[in-house]
């Protein structure tokens, strides 16, 4: 893929932003009069198409949680490493540690995480179901 001229780079950053394709050319120092027809042009262009798509992905990347994450937020919650921010009555900001009620609730879903509580039991022998047609409607 070729380059993006710098005026690209602003447009593909102004478009994720704003979501028109107009304002993000002006932004970018399109030529106002022509603004919506070069806005619409570079949505078209295979550069600016894999740019957008690109930083889609980053954005997206960097706003969800993986599963390692989430992990070690709950480890840190568990472990007390943790402070909340809680506001007084006479309207002060202090940080307290997690209640143990939080702890035992973050422990718990490390603990379903891993299959820690869960209740198995070996089943033995066949399971036979005869069902014939017009069974169920037997009131005749």
């Amino acid at each position: 893929m070729t380059k993006l001229t710098l005026k690209q780079q602003r447009f593909v950053d102004e478009y994720i932003i704003s979501g028109n394709a107009t304002q993000a050319a002006i932004k970018a120092g399109y030529a106002k009069k022509a603004a919506y027809q070069t806005g619409a042009q570079n949505l078209k262009k295979p550069q600016i198409i894999s740019a957008l798509k690109e930083r889609n992905a980053e954005i997206k990347s960097q706003k969800t949680m993986d599963m390692q994450e989430v992990m070690e937020r709950l480890a840190a919650i568990a472990r007390g490493e943790t402070v909340e921010q809680q506001v007084t009555n006479k309207g002060t900001v202090v940080e307290v540690e997690p209640k143990t009620s939080d702890q035992i609730r973050a422990m718990e879903l490390i603990g379903k995480r891993y299959g820690a509580w869960t209740d198995k039991r070996e089943v033995t022998g066949g399971l036979e179901i005869n069902v014939g047609v017009g069974d169920w409607d037997a009131d005749d």
